[in-house]
Formats: structure tokens, sequence, C-alpha cells
């Protein structure tokens, strides 16, 4: 299954879109659960032009720079509408070079699985902080049941994209502590 063609049918749904927006919304919006390069968006844009899914016009910015705006055709919102309704099996764990790692991490010295842990959680809470950020910014004196339109399923996305954040840091917290532990132990012997 193309599942960078429905994240792009999807955005057309909303509206009328450039290449140049469609790789933008693969940033903070869709870049939080999906991400898309844009060596894959112009190649799969043709895809549904030529599978009439979408269509394009051709408008001019400024004075003479030109540019495509893509929308989604009828046949499109159908195809969309399909998808969007199929219950979707579970999808393989997906790989995490990290949890590789610490699978194998038996083979460290402890000192050195600290340090990697420290840079870890230095990463994960950079991630954690700008999706808080983001979710504050946007959503902070918001009640979620009144949220309408796109706004519904960016709070969704985003609140679990924290959840997510916050569930990994949890994790590497307790591997530090388990191998701080270790250490101690073994420097006792």
């Amino acid at each position: 299954m193309r599942t960078l063609k429905y994240a792009i049918l999807g955005l057309m749904m909303q509206a009328p879109i450039t290449g140049y927006d469609i790789s933008k919304a693969f940033g903070p919006g869709l870049g939080s659960f999906w991400s898309a390069k844009h060596s894959q968006i112009y190649p799969e844009l043709k895809r549904l032009t030529q599978e009439g899914l979408i269509q394009y016009s051709v408008v001019t910015q400024g004075e003479r720079m030109e540019k495509k705006l893509y929308e989604i055709t009828e046949a499109g919102q159908e195809d969309f509408m399909q998808w969007l309704l199929q219950d979707p099996p579970l999808e393989p764990t997906p790989k995490d070079v990290f949890r590789l790692r610490s699978y194998y991490s038996q083979w460290l010295a402890e000192k050195d699985y600290l340090q990697l842990l420290e840079k870890q959680i230095e990463k994960r809470m950079h991630k954690y902080n700008y999706l808080k950020d983001r979710l504050d910014r946007n959503y902070k004196n918001v009640d979620p049941v009144a949220l309408t339109g796109a706004a519904r399923g960016d709070y969704m996305v985003l609140s679990g994209a924290v959840m997510r954040e916050q569930n990994y840091l949890d994790w590497l917290y307790q591997c530090r502590d388990l191998v701080s532990v270790w250490a101690e132990q073994n420097t006792a012997l």
C-alpha cells in the first residue's frame, strides 16, 4: 500500500496545495508521526495525477514564477474516504536502533552504556519538549471536546506523540537506574 499517497490526498482534502507546501507539511505537522522526503513527494504527485486522483493548475506567483497548485478530484476523494474507513492491520514494531543497542548492551561497560543513555535522554527530552510546546501553544486553553475540523486530528496525534515521547523517556530513566545499580554492584565486588 502506498501510504504516502493517502497522506498527500488527506492534505488536499483540506485545501488545494503546492508541492512545496506538501513538503513543508511533513515538518512540524505530519512530521511528528509520518515522514516523507522531497524526492518521494514529487514522483507520488505525478502518479496521483496519472491515476486521475488529483489534478493541478499552473498559477503565476510574482511576475514570472509559475507553480503547480494541486487539488483532489472526486475520484481521489472517494479513494481517500475508502482508505480512511479501512481497519488497518497492526503494523510491525518500528525499527529502533537505540533499543537494538540496548538489547546487546551486555558487551558494553556500564559507564559507556550510561553515557549512551544520557545522550539518548537529552535527544528524547528535546523532542518531547518540542512536541509539548507545540501542544501547549496550540491547545493549552482549549477544551478538546470543542475542537472541530483538522484541529481534532492534529490534537489527537500531537497529544499521542507527547505521550509516546514521555513513555520513551520513562523507559530510558528506568534503564539508567538499573544500569547505575549494576555499575555499583560491579564496583562493590
